[in-house]
């Protein structure tokens, strides 16, 4: 079966339909997507809440909550924690579906009614101001963790301990500002270092143990860029750096970055252990399409992070199987547009569910069966009237595509949807969605570039000082248990909001736009991931990176 190519109808680009989708398409029910594989994660991310930490109280309650949905949040929120009890009833949301109406119409006024959740994650110690938190301990500021400890302005980590500013890493200890770092120990301003400890700058880093602005380098010891040293050299020559100094280290980084572009070797994808995949940051994958940043997943296409999926097709932040279009599910089977569901089956347009089958455009549910619109039916009824329901949606062009932008949870500007895709409020609100005016209730601060520039004599009530971050105009603050991290590994204070930071960090981590190029040593052609504008200039096959890194 050969591709088609197709004309999107929202960016108007065209594009190839895979053969291996069109197969999905098929199993999961759906028809072809009008819309780019792009432009779908778009509407699929702008549901995935990224926002800003607050505080406001519970719906139920009145219970004091830290939350990232915004003030603008169209439904109620409870507390994580009564929203899982049997004190409220989601079906008391229901309503008879009215064929004269548009599907999505009615079931907006349900969401919209039926409360939500204040976060997500359980088994987790002091981590209230943190969200998708699970199983972690003195967390703070930090989205998307696994069993982590004692971490601050953390996103998308693992099995990590005391440390700060990291984006997807995996069991990292004392280290701080570190992107897609696995199994290291103490390390900072790095990418893609592995099994490496002691380490400051460090790119594409194997085994390594006290280095210095070094990449490519695989079981060394006492580098500086890239130059061996003995023990006593190498540490000599560390006297000559300021790494106290924020102006120091931010010259430091512009001067890594641009040796990092000349010098460095780049393997044309970051995939590890996959057969038959086009995409990137894929490991333990087979047979996955046009797919990126997924693990242990098999016969899908179009993932955009996500864990074991299996015969799933347009996802965001999953683990599921036989499903499309599934936004942040967990475990999900046979569904279709769903957001935010874990454990359901054979059921489709539903968000916040739990435990439940049969059911079509259903909130919150938990553990029900033949349920549409938030209202019990028998089976003989569900099947009938979700019958008429797809018919109308086929009829109309709705059936199978996600929900609407109107119906996201919060702002695209404040989105996961804007670090992958970022997008302008006119692009936004042309696509009927949302767009939000950040604003603090208050300026009074100092601004960041008047932060000290050395962390030493900086007093512990700091932390009461008030920041204004020079980029965003965002109000932050040093946090005590921050302060102190800074303190103990002399490290020099930020000037930037921790989110300013974060979205920096995750640039390398965002691109979905496969490049032709040639390799720079044999010249064969090659598809890789690195935009122009990088300015790198060794990108290489898999072959060479193999003969001139390892």
């Amino acid at each position: 079966m050969e591709s088609e190519v197709r004309k999107c109808k929202s960016c108007g680009k065209e594009s190839s339909i895979l053969p291996d989708s069109i197969v999905l398409y098929e199993k999961t029910g759906i028809p072809v997507p009008q819309e780019c594989h792009v432009c779908i994660w778009k509407n699929l991310t702008a549901f995935w809440v990224f926002g800003k930490f607050r505080k406001t109280t519970s719906a139920l309650s009145g219970k004091a909550i830290i939350t990232t949905f915004s003030e603008a949040t169209p439904f109620p929120l409870y507390d994580y924690d009564e929203w899982m009890s049997d004190v409220w009833d989601p079906l008391a949301y229901g309503r008879e579906y009215d064929p004269t109406r548009p599907f999505f119409e009615q079931y907006a006024e349900i969401q919209r009614k039926t409360p939500h959740p204040h976060r997500s994650g359980t088994m987790s110690t002091n981590c209230d101001w943190s969200d998708d938190a699970w199983s972690c301990k003195n967390c703070y500021l930090c989205r998307s963790m696994l069993n982590c400890e004692e971490v601050n302005y953390a996103y998308r980590t693992v099995n990590c301990k005391n440390s700060t500013d990291l984006t997807f890493c995996f069991d990292v200890e004392r280290s701080y500002d570190c992107t897609y770092c696995f199994k290291s120990y103490k390390i900072r301003h790095s990418f893609d270092a592995r099994d490496s400890m002691d380490g400051i700058f460090l790119h594409d880093c194997r085994n390594v143990k006290n280095c210095f602005m070094c990449w490519n380098l695989r079981n060394k010891q006492y580098c500086i860029l890239n130059k061996q040293y003995s023990k006593e050299e190498y540490f000599e020559k560390m006297k000559g750096h300021r790494l106290n100094s924020r102006r120091e280290v931010e010259q430091l980084k512009k001067e890594f970055a641009d040796i990092v572009a000349r010098d460095a070797v780049h393997r044309a994808d970051r995939n590890l252990k996959v057969a038959n995949v086009t995409g990137n940051f894929l490991e333990e994958c087979k047979n996955c399409r046009e797919s990126y940043f997924a693990q242990k997943s098999e016969n899908s296409c179009y993932l955009l992070r996500g864990y074991e999926q299996r015969e799933v097709v347009h996802a965001a932040g999953t683990i599921a199987e036989n499903a499309a279009l599934s936004m942040m599910d967990g475990y999900n089977y046979g569904t279709v547009a769903t957001s935010r569901c874990g454990n359901c089956r054979y059921s489709a347009y539903l968000e916040y569910c739990e435990e439940c089958e049969y059911c079509f455009g259903c909130v919150g549910l938990r553990k029900k069966k033949y349920c549409i619109l938030n209202k019990q039916y028998t089976e003989s009824e569900y099947d009938n009237l979700v019958k008429k329901i797809k018919d109308q949606m086929i009829a109309d062009g709705t059936w199978g595509t996600f929900f609407p932008y109107s119906l996201a949870y919060c702002g695209y500007n404040l989105s996961t949807g804007q670090m992958y895709f970022p997008e302008t409020r006119e692009s936004i609100e042309a696509k009927g969605g949302i767009w939000e005016d950040i604003q603090d209730r208050a300026y009074e601060g100092i601004a960041g570039d008047e932060v000290p520039d050395v962390i030493d004599g900086v007093g512990d009530d700091f932390s009461k000082q008030a920041i204004i971050c020079p980029e965003t105009k965002w109000r932050f603050n040093i946090a005590p248990q921050e302060l102190a991290f800074y303190k103990e590994h002399g490290i020099p204070l930020p000037s930037r909001h921790p989110d300013k930071r974060n979205m920096e960090r995750m640039k390398p981590l965002t691109v979905t736009t496969p490049y032709e190029g040639i390799c720079f040593f044999c010249s064969k052609p090659i598809v890789h991931y690195y935009p122009p504008e990088w300015g790198y200039k060794k990108i290489v096959c898999e072959e060479c990176y193999q003969k001139e890194v390892l």
